[in-house]
């Protein structure tokens, strides 16, 4: 990333066609074009980084994200469980979850059953800071998803999610 003028640059253009110049931006390789592989990566990448943005502007990270929507299905999890699930270095986990917990948006107890492991649940406000966050992410999707229609959305959810589901167990569902 460059930074210009306080505004953030990032290396892969991930907006429209025109620059902040208002200079139009000369097309991309037909090449390019023609791999889906680089267009879900374009696409993804500009997800995640106005996510990344909007979620640094209200004082969280994804990683905080992912716990919260992890606790947010109602289970209390073990801080290894939680690194294991959303694929967190456990030490970089322990900052993210004491950031949390300092807000009182989850808690941490000793496990009864092993004193060494500790238990983490969200609490209310988590709860309610979790709707806040899926508002925002929402909003991000339907801004890039917003040339499709719910029929054509839904069919790339599932395409989407039968491509990860063959890469990664954890994508699966129990139906």
């Amino acid at each position: 990333m460059r930074a210009t003028n306080d505004e953030p640059s990032y290396p892969i253009p991930v907006g429209g066609a025109i620059s902040e110049a208002g200079v139009s931006r000369p097309a991309l390789p037909a090449e390019l074009l023609a791999s889906t592989g680089f267009l879900l990566a374009r696409v993804g990448y500009g997800i995640k980084l106005r996510v990344i943005q909007e979620f640094e502007k209200a004082g969280f990270t994804i990683v905080q994200y992912g716990v919260l929507a992890l606790l947010g299905e109602g289970a209390s999890e073990t801080q290894s469980k939680i690194a294991d699930v959303i694929d967190c270095d456990r030490s970089q986990l322990v900052g993210e979850l004491d950031a949390l917990e300092e807000h009182g948006l989850i808690e941490r107890r000793r496990d009864p059953q092993d004193r060494r492991r500790h238990m983490v649940s969200i609490t209310a406000d988590g709860k309610r800071e979790l709707v806040r966050l899926r508002a925002t992410v929402k909003r991000i999707e339907d801004a890039f998803l917003e040339p499709l229609d719910a029929p054509t959305r839904d069919a790339l959810h599932d395409t989407l999610l039968r491509v990860a589901c063959s890469h990664d167990g954890r994508y699966r569902r129990e139906t």
